[in-house]
């Protein structure tokens, strides 16, 4: 059984949707980020960046035990020990981490900090808060337009790509995101946020 180590952040649900998606039993360990349970010595030695999640894999590559933090190397360590969600095909396979790599680089980062200045910042800044709600709104167009022509991130398939972003964009009034502006990604949200080990996945920890 996989240890997940979580909390109730968009990273954190990329990892418990994943679990679920592919089916492996896993037992979760909630790290309270709010309360500085990510410092905690035995974290620590998880996960050495002080960030969830975290996965401990009791069976990991050759029988041995194998912890592992960073959320886009947990979709594909996890993708690749169950063949799901990362196609094996070389061209397929690049089109996905690109897209993975469009999030971890973009997604997440840049509408983090959105989600800062617009709404926990003790001092609003208009500079900041206009800088990231721009650059949500750019993303947002790049998102839409892909997904105008493609059902999902990476093609006509569900993939990882696809979990790493949604948990994001969950919180698009964060953000100020008008969703109807962006039909494309309105019905991908619907698509996904359907699927019942994402909706059970979004309820961890």
């Amino acid at each position: 059984m996989i240890d997940l180590y979580t909390w109730k952040t968009p990273n954190g649900r990329k990892a418990s949707i994943m679990l679920e998606e592919v089916g492996l039993p896993y037992r979760v360990h909630p790290i309270d980020i709010s309360n500085g349970e990510q410092f905690a010595p035995d974290f620590l030695a998880i996960s050495p960046n002080n960030k969830i999640p975290a996965i401990a894999d009791p069976d990991g590559p050759g029988g041995k035990p194998l912890a592992l933090f960073e959320s886009g190397a947990i979709l594909v360590y996890l993708a690749e020990k169950t063949g799901k969600l990362l196609s094996t095909d070389p061209r397929e396979r690049a089109v996905t981490l690109q897209w993975l790599m469009f999030q971890m680089g973009g997604v997440g980062p840049m509408l983090g900090q959105a989600h800062h200045f617009r709404k926990f910042a003790p001092e609003q800044i208009p500079y900041a808060i206009k800088r990231y709600s721009d650059e949500a709104q750019r993303l947002y167009t790049v998102m839409d337009r892909r997904l105008a022509e493609s059902p999902y991130f990476a093609g006509p398939d569900f993939s990882i790509a696809d979990i790493a972003i949604f948990p994001w964009l969950q919180r698009y009034d964060w953000q100020g995101i008008d969703l109807e502006v962006f039909p494309h990604v309105k019905r991908w949200m619907a698509e996904v946020g359907a699927r019942p080990a994402v909706q059970k996945g979004m309820t961890v920890p």
